[in-house]
């Protein structure tokens, strides 16, 4: 398979990788945390200038840390859609330089593709077809993986994704940015029981509800109410249970929806992608309930949870070895859905 240098700047990690045979050869990740905790979230313009400060540091360190020379290297990739357009604009203009100046394809990289692929740097055995369940600070999706570059959007968050859940909960109990590991901290030390809190239906036309649509705006309306009234006893507030029973919640929500579409679909894998696969609530609730169905779970490693360029170096290499490449008029694009992967691999861009 090919080798390929590849490019993430999607949000706020500046992250280069090197990538052979779903093998890592090196990966670079350069967090820009620090400097948006204070903002409480992510600054766009922010997060573009510092990815144009690390980015070319960052692609010398991981062909020093791979060992290779420009030569070794077959293709370039930048993730391209979705994400911030001025960070996306600093990965995207690097590659297209590199890939001009020396003489290699270009490819432009869908970022969610690339949390599809991360379960494949866990096992490189891996093999369509299989449920991919995607949750990160921006996206909650169940997604139907046919084969690269095909893929089927089954479910998805008609409002907050559970990321971003996650985060704003944390702030309104004053614990910071970013939620989800301050929270699952927390968790542990709490009782998940502790609040009956809502899960979130998304209702049909018809009648019903949707199996697999999920909802977190409800939820996280629920805790911020719950707050409330617990603040009315001027007793300290239990946060440790009601981060424990918040992400109880979450997990078992995604859980229910994430083995209802598998064994609806007679997928026997389920993959998860994104910075909240990283979750022990989720694996914990994920894997008993997967078990109970003999099905297989997948999860990748905590350091391919989070945004990463080895999963988009994952993504690029197969579609290079399949004979796709993009052309250097591909922009970046705020949003696209995943099922429209193919139209990087097109002119009209």
């Amino acid at each position: 398979m090919a080798t390929v240098l590849a490019i993430e700047t999607s949000c706020d990690e500046t992250a280069v990788a090197i990538v052979k045979n779903r093998q890592v050869l090196s990966s670079i990740v350069s967090s820009q945390v620090a400097i948006h905790r204070q903002y409480g979230g992510v600054v766009p313009e922010v997060a573009s200038r510092q990815h144009v400060e690390i980015v070319n540091q960052a692609i010398a360190q991981s062909l020093a840390e791979a060992n290779l020379q420009w030569s070794a290297i077959d293709g370039i990739a930048a993730t391209c859609t979705p994400g911030l357009v001025g960070a996306l604009l600093v990965g995207l203009t690097a590659a297209k330089t590199l890939a001009l100046i020396h003489h290699k394809p270009f490819l432009g990289i869908h970022h969610l593709e690339g949390h599809l692929y991360a379960s494949y740097l866990s096992d490189p055995t891996l093999k369509p077809p299989f449920l991919c369940l995607l949750v990160s600070g921006g996206h909650t999706s169940l997604i139907y993986v046919k084969d690269c570059g095909l893929y089927e959007i089954l479910g998805q968050t008609r409002d907050d994704a559970a990321g971003e859940a996650f985060d704003k909960v944390a702030r309104l109990l004053g614990l910071g940015y970013p939620g989800g590991p301050i929270l699952d901290r927390l968790a542990a030390e709490g009782n998940p029981k502790a609040f009956p809190l809502p899960e979130g239906q998304v209702s049909q036309p018809e009648g019903g509800y949707h199996p697999y649509d999920s909802s977190f705006s409800g939820l996280k309306t629920a805790v911020l109410r719950l707050t409330q009234k617990l603040q009315q006893t001027e007793q300290p507030l239990p946060i440790e249970d009601l981060a424990a029973s918040f992400q109880a919640t979450v997990a078992r929500a995604l859980t229910k929806r994430a083995i209802a579409c598998a064994l609806d679909y007679g997928l026997t894998t389920i993959a998860i992608g994104g910075g909240v696969a990283a979750n022990s609530g989720l694996r914990q609730h994920l894997q008993a309930a997967a078990s109970q169905h003999n099905l297989k779970v997948m999860f990748p490693p905590m350091k391919y949870c989070t945004d990463n360029a080895a999963m988009i170096g994952c993504a690029a290499a197969e579609h290079l070895e399949r004979g796709h490449t993009s052309p250097l008029t591909l922009g970046a694009l705020s949003r696209l859905p995943v099922s429209d992967v193919m139209k990087l691999y097109q002119t009209e861009f």
